[in-house]
């Protein structure tokens, strides 16, 4: 089944039912800033940027301010990205976002975008380009490790591991520093170790080309977790699609 929307001013459009306004809106063409929306995850609605006003025939006075990455396409739905309400309220954000990481390229951009030239509140003293997007901690979550979160409230909000001590439920995948939009999470990669949130892992090599692709805290994890044979992640996925490709040869040799 599909339900029709309004992604775009003046113009109807489809989507399919189950699908959010903003998976809508990006089908469509039509861009609406965000930071903390990821394909890997599930919708959080936690930056706010995505905010858009809806409406509906039979609704009565103003439009509902929603986040459009959370708020699901229905029948009827009209959707305004772009109006006073919007606008403002993203303005907010960035601004902010803006005292809090005023020398961010990501929020600058944002900024500019926006009109905004300099913050209109106190900078932030000590800036920083952790911008609580949240996406570090929740793929944390995905994978099971959940080795860091938010702590803190108001201005002293921070990503830390608990008690800022070198996290023991973290497997040194990487993915919370791959995530990051603003690269603030820090780790170290050599040949044979990688460090991140003040522990060092050691790798895994590959048996066939001895590239460390993994950990092996993350080889046990995923033994654990998922029931995966360590034997799987004996090759590097080079190595392993090599193999393949050799046996498909030698299957066909054999005709």
């Amino acid at each position: 089944p599909r339900a029709a929307a309004r992604p775009t001013r003046g113009r109807a459009g489809k989507a399919e039912a189950g699908r959010t306004v903003l998976q809508a809106a990006r089908s469509a063409g039509v861009r609406i800033p965000t930071l903390c929306d990821h394909p890997a995850l599930e919708p959080w609605g936690g930056c706010r940027l995505c905010l858009v006003e809806i409406s509906k025939a039979g609704w009565t006075g103003d439009g509902r301010v929603v986040a459009s990455c959370m708020y699901p396409v229905e029948e009827g739905l009209a959707v305004r990205t772009d109006s006073p309400i919007v606008a403002e309220s993203r303005r907010t954000v960035i601004d902010l976002l803006l005292a809090r990481c005023p020398d961010t390229p990501v929020v600058q951009d944002l900024a500019r975008e926006h009109g905004i030239e300099r913050t209109s509140l106190v900078p932030n003293p000590t800036p920083t380009d952790c911008i609580l997007c949240g996406l570090c901690t929740r793929v944390c979550d995905l994978v099971g490790a959940s080795a860091i979160s938010s702590v803190n409230r108001g201005a002293g909000r921070e990503i830390a591991p608990p008690f800022d001590q070198p996290p023991p439920d973290c497997i040194g995948c990487l993915a919370c520093a791959e995530i990051c939009p603003t690269n603030y999470i820090p780790f170290e990669a050599s040949d044979g170790t990688r460090s991140i949130w003040g522990r060092t892992f050691e790798m895994q090599r590959c048996a066939e080309c001895g590239e460390a692709v993994v950990t092996r805290a993350q080889v046990a994890h995923e033994e654990k977790r998922h029931g995966l044979p360590a034997a799987y992640f004996e090759l590097c996925e080079a190595c392993k699609r090599r193999r393949l490709a050799g046996t498909f040869t030698a299957l066909q040799d054999a005709r």
